[in-house]
């Protein structure tokens, strides 16, 4: 007995559908990739899509349709390999691991580092300190601290930035964070 390979049942018109991805191709990635955060992934999602149209490609009557059907087959495969991966990122089995337990922070050190960090604050500029307060010790917005002192969202982003940069350039902070 031999074994006989299946048959693909799909008649496409090879030469009008390597024209039609000659000359749409680079739409149709733009969009593609305009799904995916990886232009490489991008790429493989258009060539599944693409592989979907051709198998269709005898079913289509309206060619001004296919643009549509291309679309639709990309934005479903994206779909369904979104809800593939996230499925598979759950943990499986009736147990989930334990976190790592974290190491405890000694008060003191703690308390150290906030007090080097508010005699860096005191150091800055009063214009830059009253921003840096307001936006990290009062946990106001940048819209809100803006309308606190009277100046335009942009300063406020400009003068944070800028004392968040003379703060990490203080030497006895080490690294500091935006979410200081």
């Amino acid at each position: 007995m031999t074994a006989t390979l299946p048959v693909s049942t799909a008649t496409a018109d090879l030469p009008a559908f390597s024209t039609y991805v000659t000359e749409r191709g680079p739409v149709l990635l733009r969009t593609a990739r305009s799904m995916t955060p990886n232009p490489a992934d991008a790429e493989d999602l258009l060539q599944t899509a693409l592989t979907k149209t051709y198998l269709a490609w005898d079913r289509i009557e309206d060619p001004r349709a296919l643009d549509g059907y291309v679309r639709r087959a990309l934005l479903n495969t994206r779909t369904s390999e979104w809800r593939r991966r996230r499925v598979d990122e759950y943990a499986a089995g009736d147990e989930l691991p334990e976190p790592e337990p974290e190491a405890a922070v000694d008060p003191a050190e703690r308390q150290a580092m906030r007090d080097a960090m508010w005699r860096a604050v005191l150091r800055l500029p009063d214009r830059q300190r009253a921003m840096v307060v307001l936006r990290y010790y009062e946990d106001l917005s940048e819209v809100q601290t803006a309308e606190v002192l009277g100046v335009s969202v942009g300063t406020v982003k400009s003068a944070v930035s800028r004392a968040l940069a003379k703060l990490r350039a203080d030497a006895g902070l080490g690294e500091l964070t935006e979410a200081a």
